[in-house]
């Protein structure tokens, strides 16, 4: 879905006032109005790095910048195991609780902000960052709502900023291939993408509340919650089981899709759709408290241009589509995860989650097409050992917001289309989106479309 001709509609910015009074610093209002670019990166500097949530993802993604310089760590949990390692990693990085105060302390010390927190507190760091003038590198799903993705691509253009969502395959040799061989005509026209993933490895599906407990020293509870509503702190969900629960997560789908999706939402242009109709098909254990155990969605895209309509089925909890006959041909069953593109001349088959191998099946296709010199030369650029960090951080040293491929020009519409399947699977039934009128019609379904706030972090009305 493009968003370029409809991203200075007064909601948003109504929206970005809202986010900019809650966060509640100095100069937010100046900010606003007059909009603060990077610093440029001398030849030869290092790039000034920190980390917005350290337990997790996080750790990876801070000791990717190891030959930076990374000057702050930032984490609601100090006693996470991956914390203590980071801290003697970057001895001289200076450690925050709160991202706000870091942000704020730190602003002349910091070029770039990595954020790996739990979804639901994903925009809000984002957005002070990218109001600061920091690049950003953010995991998926980029953001918990349709809402809030759209408002960090605008607050994005504005800034000049550099940024990445941390779905890896996107900067790997895999995606390119498929790219490749589609538009040298080998699969045909593609009409029909199946999707599918094991996840959830965590609780889905429950019923009641997960049962509260005594949070450890060093952790707290309100700044773990962020805008989400007062809840008790339980062991059940901090540190790993948040994924699953509505209020912090995007449950199976909005953990995965960002990954095992993108191969067909980059390749077959599913982002110039100008509809996107999504119908929750199936789901095991609905639940007011947590995504459900399984479920299946069905997206149908329109034409766009020349490609023909594509419905593509997504399918999580150990839900698949039935084995293919190429597949079958080779004696071989589907993986737990992966995706099938059916195309007209071919079918490509990629059994895991950042589509790694993918292949034409039945295998002898595959072996016919290599044997006989029919697959097409590498004419998609390669990202340098398939790395979306260092991608990034060269975008940043060139100051070319383009350079990373999941920069936030494909990366917000893409979380937009993953973000409606999570509505339908949280609101049921049918619905048709429209991005440019930002609706589907369906009242219940577009009060999902924007965040809310627990009392305190909210604002009764837009600041002047």
């Amino acid at each position: 879905m493009d968003c370029t001709s409809y991203l200075n509609r007064r909601d948003f910015l109504q929206f970005s006032a809202v986010a900019a009074a809650l966060l509640a610093f100095p100069g937010c209002a100046t900010l606003a109005k007059q909009p603060r670019k990077p610093r440029p990166i001398a030849a030869g500097a290092k790039v000034r790095f920190a980390q917005i949530g350290c337990g997790g993802k996080g750790f990876s993604d801070a000791m990717a910048q190891k030959d930076e310089e990374v000057v702050a760590l930032c984490d609601i949990d100090e006693t996470r195991p991956n914390l203590k390692k980071l801290r003697e990693a970057f001895p001289k990085a200076k450690f925050y609780t709160d991202y706000r105060k870091m942000l704020l302390e730190m602003d002349g010390q910091i070029d770039a902000v990595g954020i790996a927190t739990p979804d639901h507190m994903h925009f809000l760091p984002a957005y002070m960052a990218i109001m600061l003038g920091k690049h950003v590198y953010i995991q998926k799903p980029l953001t918990q709502t349709v809402g809030e993705a759209r408002e960090l691509l605008r607050l994005a253009r504005l800034n000049g900023v550099c940024t990445q969502m941390g779905n890896q395959g996107h900067a790997g040799e895999g995606i390119r291939l498929v790219r490749e061989w589609f538009q040298a005509g080998l699969l045909g026209e593609v009409r029909n993408v199946e999707i599918w993933t094991n996840r959830p490895v965590w609780p889905q599906g429950m019923q009641e509340w997960p049962k509260a407990g005594t949070p450890p020293a060093g952790f707290s509870q309100d700044l773990f919650l962020g805008r989400a509503p007062e809840r008790p702190y339980s062991p059940d969900i901090h540190p790993f089981k948040w994924r699953g629960i509505i209020d912090y997560g995007c449950g199976a789908l909005g953990d995965m899709a960002c990954h095992i999706m993108d191969a067909s939402y980059w390749n077959l242009e599913l982002s110039q759709a100008t509809s996107v109709t999504v119908e929750l098909k199936k789901i095991d254990q609905k639940s007011t408290v947590a995504f459900p155990k399984s479920a299946v969605v069905e997206y149908n895209f329109p034409a766009r241009g020349k490609l023909p309509p594509v419905k593509l089925m997504w399918s999580e909890g150990g839900e698949r589509p039935e084995t293919p006959a190429g597949l079958k041909q080779d004696n071989r069953q589907l993986a737990k995860g992966g995706q099938l593109l059916i195309g007209s001349k071919g079918t490509v088959y990629d059994g895991n989650d950042y589509c790694n191998s993918p292949r034409f099946i039945p295998e002898a296709q595959h072996k016919a097409l290599v044997d006989g010199g029919k697959l097409p030369p590498k004419t998609v650029s390669r990202v340098p050992e398939n790395n979306p960090h260092k991608e990034w951080i060269v975008a940043i040293r060139k100051n070319d917001p383009t350079h990373a491929g999941s920069n936030f020009e494909y990366s917000v519409p893409f979380t937009e289309t993953v973000c409606l399947g999570t509505m339908a699977i949280l609101a049921g039934g049918k619905f048709t989106f429209d991005p440019a009128k930002m609706t589907t019609g369906r009242p219940e379904v577009d009060a999902l479309l924007y965040p809310t706030y627990r009392k305190g972090w909210e604002m009764d009305a837009p600041m002047a």
